[in-house]
């Protein structure tokens, strides 16, 4: 029954770090106009869930962790030929890969490579399961109801709606590509993409300050006099309590930071802890009460936000050191470069997360804290 319990709390209390962390990359996102096509809870696999507008919203078989596809983040430069094959597919509506490489006169391959970028961007559905061969489809379109009050307000035919793999007229090629390209990440200016990569980061410590004032200034805390042992409860003032949470986020920082020195690498691994160990620590920080539920949940949002600042793909640092790079250099990073990158930090992350997981079992499975 503890084992269960433990589960639970680190489900909620990860699931809904994470759940901030990703919508603060959706919100930002939307906000400058790109799209994304999933918003999940839990590591990509099979889900359940709805879809509105473009972006299906729910949760995957792993509900651990979670993810928002941003459309258009894909490294490297453009693939040619993504004009003409987006007005190919949408004309036909539902096609193969061999039947718009003959549309364009390109190679299988270009059409191939051109198609599963337009996949990426969220303006083609890409091949079935029950499809036997590469068949793409042109996506379901639905006007919103703001969509259809505002034409009517100006006076303008309503908006064509589009079932998914429904031909569809392409009267200037050039403008549909321009309008789909418009909602990709990378059409954006520098500044714009450094705000969607960082969102996550701000909202999760945006969600600890919170709580920092929440409990210091409005619940308050206990204090025991030390000659007497009367209790009384104190509340601090916001920027008290603003102050302690910036401390603590600095704190965090240094340990963090302890990581690159190999004069206090090690001790800083040994004082991590993994999923197993946040786990033990959910159960008893929530049994413990409301406060210090939120304290823990606090705790672990910072170190979440703090963690993806560190400058290594694939996390949101690595990817904005990216973003620093190209700015400055004018160069793309490819594709096959960035794939390498998140590679060596997957590497690295596994190795302290092995180290972290053998230290949790001897710590909480075999009580050998030391």
């Amino acid at each position: 029954m503890d084992i269960l319990v433990m589960i639970v709390c680190a489900v909620i209390s990860i699931g809904f770090l994470v759940f901030i962390h990703e919508g603060g990359h959706y919100l930002a996102a939307r906000a400058f106009g790109v799209r994304v096509t999933e918003f999940m809870l839990g590591l990509p696999g099979p889900s359940i869930g709805f879809t509105k507008g473009e972006t299906r919203y729910g949760v995957t078989a792993v509900p651990l962790g979670g993810y928002a596809k941003v459309c258009g983040m894909e490294a490297g430069p453009l693939q040619p030929h993504l004009q003409e094959v987006l007005a190919s597919l949408y004309r036909r509506g539902t096609a193969n890969m061999e039947d718009v490489a003959r549309d364009c006169g390109i190679s299988d391959d270009e059409a191939y490579n051109a198609l599963e970028e337009l996949v990426e961007w969220g303006s083609v559905i890409g091949p079935a399961k029950a499809d036997q061969y590469n068949t793409y489809r042109a996506p379901r379109v639905a006007p919103t109801k703001r969509a259809l009050k505002k034409a009517a307000a100006a006076g303008l035919p309503a908006p064509v709606s589009y079932e998914l793999g429904q031909a569809r007229e392409v009267a200037d090629p050039h403008a549909l590509y321009e309008s789909e390209y418009r909602q990709q990440y990378r059409s954006l200016p520098f500044w714009k993409r450094s705000v969607i990569l960082l969102a996550g980061i701000f909202m999760n410590l945006l969600f600890a300050m919170l709580v920092f004032i929440i409990v210091f200034s409005i619940i308050g805390f206990q204090v025991q006099h030390p000659e007497t042992g009367e209790i009384t409860t104190i509340h601090a003032s916001v920027l008290q309590a603003l102050q302690a949470g910036f401390m603590y986020i600095g704190m965090v920082i240094q340990a963090v930071a302890g990581l690159f020195n190999p004069a206090t690498a090690a001790q800083t691994v040994s004082d991590s802890t993994s999923i197993v160990g946040i786990a033990v620590m959910s159960k008893d920080y929530f049994q413990a009460g409301l406060v210090e539920a939120l304290e823990f949940m606090a705790m672990i949002s910072v170190s979440l936000g703090i963690m993806n600042l560190l400058p290594i793909p694939p996390l949101d640092g690595g990817r904005f050191v990216v973003e620093i790079f190209q700015k400055g250099t004018r160069k793309t990073v490819s594709q096959k470069a960035m794939n390498y990158m998140s590679l060596a930090g997957m590497a690295l992350f596994l190795g302290f997360f092995v180290i972290m997981l053998n230290q949790d079992i001897q710590r909480f499975v075999f009580g050998n804290w030391g």
